[in-house]
């Protein structure tokens, strides 16, 4: 279910998920993020940094940071308050979560690469060996996730089953 480290990081934060599961999530989250990019290298070579995400021309580091916590508490938002009820998972959570991802890329993608996920540019800078700017693509996500989660709080209270249900991936019936 999860494939970012930040949403799993939120999850646990919100106690939706349990702590002790994080560290093998992570763990494959890496792998297969390191996988990808070994893919890629083995297809391609080492073109275009093996799809690493880098701030834009002529965008600061700081700005690129700002984005990817900005971008990123509106992605751990959208998943949080996806998975908030049964109807909202699946389908309807897809569309939402999708919907962001995809407005969220074309708006900022020249400004910081609209990583959101640490994994998905930590992986191809260890792979090609520059990481210049990965400490933007793992800070940027991780504040993001805990801002989210903290709106989360703020608007809804504490955790409730039915978000525990959907940070598990499971369904239960007797939510619907």
């Amino acid at each position: 279910m999860h494939l970012n480290p930040a949403v799993t990081l939120a999850f646990a934060i919100r106690r939706n998920f349990p702590w002790n599961r994080v560290p093998g999530y992570v763990t494959a989250q890496c792998a297969g993020g390191l996988a990808a990019s070994c893919f890629l290298q083995a297809m391609f070579g080492n073109i275009a940094q093996l799809g690493a995400t880098i701030p834009g021309q002529g965008v600061t580091n700081v700005q690129a940071l700002i984005m990817e916590v900005l971008l990123t508490t509106g992605l751990v938002s959208t998943i949080l308050g996806t998975a908030s009820g049964a109807r909202n998972i699946g389908s309807n959570g897809a569309l939402a979560v999708g919907g962001y991802i995809a407005l969220a890329g074309l708006w900022a993608a020249p400004i910081s690469g609209a990583s959101m996920n640490p994994v998905r540019s930590l992986a191809p800078d260890l792979m090609s060996g520059d990481m210049k700017t990965s400490w933007i693509y793992v800070v940027g996500p991780v504040v993001g996730a805990i801002i989210a989660v903290n709106f989360e709080w703020m608007l809804k209270g504490k955790a409730t089953a039915a978000g525990t249900t959907a940070a598990e991936g499971s369904l239960d019936l007797n939510d619907q």
